[in-house]
C-alpha cells in the first residue's frame, strides 16, 4: 500500500466526528498515558513495602470490588447528575486517590485507598461511553468507539514504556505522575468537554415515555443476555493475566518473556486497529461478534498447543484480532440497545459485566489449573467461546436496524427526582 493510500485511510478513518469526541478523546489518551500504577502495584506492596502476596491479591479485589460498585453508580450519575460533572468528578477523586496511595503505609488504609481508587477509577467508564453515544451519529459510533479503544492501548504502551524506569526511580514519584496527568485529563473535560445528556422531550396532549430506572435495565432481556455474554468473553479475556502468565512459568519461560508475548497484544493494537475499522464499521454487527468470540475462545485454546515463545505470540495475535473486532462492536451495540435517557445506566451495568469478570476468572483459572491442569483450562476457553458466539446469534436475530441517523443530544437535561 502507498504512502497516499495510508494518508487517506487514515483520513477516512477520523473524518466526520464531532469536535467534541476528539476532545473526549484526548482526555482518554492522557488518563492512559498516566494510567500505570495499578500495573504495578502489586510489586510494590510487595517487593518495596515488604507485604505477602496473599495482601497484595487481597488489595487487587478491593479495587475490582469496587470497580463493580463504580461501574452501576458511575451510570447512575451519569443519567441523572450529567456525563460531565460524573467524568469530572470521578476523574478528580481518581487523582486524589492515587495521591494518597503514594504516602499511605498502614496496610489497612492502604486497602481502604485501593478500594477507593477502584470505585473512583471505574465511574468514569459509563459516563465516557454514553458521552459517545449522545454525540456521535449512529451510523459512526462503531468507528467512534474503536478510535477511543486505541487510543486507551495506546496510551497503555507509551505510559508501559516509560513507567518501569520512572518506579525503578520513585514508588512514589511514579504514583504522583499519575496523580498529575489524571489531574490535566480532569483539567481538559473542565474547559473543553461541554454536557451532553438528552434533553427529555414531552409532547403535549402525548404519553410521555417511561422513566428509564435500573429495574428498566435489568428487565430488558436482550440487554441482559448481551451482558451475560459480555461476561463470559470477560472471563477466557482475563486469562490473558492469569492463566497465560502461569502456564508460560509452568513452561520454564521467563518474566521477560512473558512481558515481550504480553507487548504484542498492544503492539497488534496500536498497529492494526484503525486499518481493522474500516473493514469492521459498515458490517453486521451480529457475524461481527460471532466472529470475535471465536477468535477470543480458539485463540487461547491455541495455547495448549504452544511450546515456544514465538508460538505463544502468535496465539496471542489470535485472541488479540478477535479483542479489537468485539470491543467497538459491543460498545456499538450497548448504544444501540439503550434508550437516550438511560444510556448511562445501560453502559454502567455493560461495563459490570468487565468488572466481575476481573473478580471471578482469576479464582477460576487458578483453581482449574491446580485442580485439573491447564489443558483444561484452554479447553474450556473454547466451549466458552463456542457457547457465546451461538449466544451472540441468538442475540441479533430479529433485533431491527434501523435506528435514528444523527446525533441524539446536546441540549443539558435537568436531573430527573426518578429512582435509580
Amino acid at each position: 500500500m502507498s504512502v497516499a493510500s495510508l494518508r487517506r485511510a487514515a483520513q477516512e478513518s477520523v473524518s466526520g466526528l464531532p469536535r467534541e469526541f476528539w476532545w473526549l478523546w484526548t482526555s482518554t489518551l492522557v488518563n492512559r498515558l498516566g494510567g500505570f500504577v495499578l500495573t504495578f502495584l502489586a510489586l510494590y506492596l510487595t517487593a518495596s513495602r515488604g507485604f505477602s502476596a496473599a495482601y497484595a491479591g487481597l488489595v487487587a479485589s478491593l479495587i475490582g470490588l469496587g470497580g463493580v460498585i463504580a461501574s452501576v453508580l458511575g451510570g447512575v450519575l451519569a443519567d441523572r447528575l450529567g456525563r460531565r460533572p460524573t467524568l469530572l468528578g470521578a476523574q478528580l477523586a481518581t487523582s486524589a486517590t492515587v495521591a494518597v496511595l503514594a504516602f499511605v503505609r498502614d496496610p489497612v488504609w492502604i486497602a481502604v485507598t485501593g478500594f477507593a481508587l477502584g470505585l473512583a477509577s471505574n465511574a468514569s467508564r459509563p459516563a465516557i461511553q454514553a458521552m459517545m453515544a449522545d454525540i456521535v451519529r449512529p451510523e459512526d459510533r462503531v468507528r467512534a468507539f474503536s478510535l477511543n479503544y486505541w487510543a486507551i492501548n495506546l496510551g497503555f504502551a507509551i505510559s508501559s514504556a516509560y513507567a518501569g524506569f520512572l518506579v525503578a526511580q520513585s514508588y512514589t514519584l511514579g504514583f504522583l505522575v499519575e496523580a498529575a496527568m489524571t489531574l490535566a485529563c480532569a483539567c481538559v473535560v473542565f474547559v473543553k468537554v461541554k454536557e451532553s445528556r438528552p434533553t427529555r422531550t414531552v409532547v403535549p396532549g402525548a404519553p410521555s415515555s417511561p422513566v428509564v430506572t435500573m429495574g428498566t435495565v435489568l428487565r430488558d432481556r436482550r440487554f441482559m443476555l448481551m451482558v451475560g455474554l459480555s461476561f463470559l468473553v470477560a472471563v477466557v479475556f482475563t486469562q490473558s493475566s492469569v492463566g497465560l502468565p502461569i502456564v508460560m512459568g509452568e513452561n520454564g519461560l521467563s518474566s521477560s518473556d512473558v512481558g515481550l508475548v504480553a507487548a504484542v497484544n498492544g503492539v497488534v493494537i496500536v498497529a492494526l486497529q484503525i486499518p481493522l475499522t474500516r473493514f469492521i464499521e459498515r458490517r453486521d454487527p451480529g457475524r461481527l461478534l460471532t466472529v470475535s468470540s471465536l477468535l477470543i475462545g480458539y485463540g487461547f485454546a491455541l495455547t495448549a498447543l504452544a511450546g515456544s515463545l514465538a508460538a505463544y505470540a502468535l496465539t496471542v495475535v489470535v485472541w488479540t484480532l478477535g479483542e479489537m473486532i468485539n470491543a467497538p462492536t459491543q460498545s456499538g451495540l450497548v448504544a444501540r440497545l439503550s434508550p437516550a435517557e438511560g444510556r448511562g445506566r445501560y453502559q454502567g451495568v455493560y461495563t459490570m459485566s468487565w468488572s466481575a469478570a476481573a473478580l471471578v476468572a482469576p479464582l477460576a483459572g487458578g483453581w482449574v489449573i491446580d485442580s485439573a491442569g491447564a489443558g483444561w483450562l484452554w479447553a474450556g476457553c473454547a466451549a466458552l467461546g463456542t457457547v457465546t458466539a451461538v449466544g451472540y446469534w441468538a442475540l441479533m436475530r430479529g433485533l431491527s436496524d434501523t435506528e435514528p441517523s444523527g446525533p441524539v443530544a446536546a441540549a443539558p437535561l435537568e436531573a430527573e427526582n426518578s429512582p435509580a
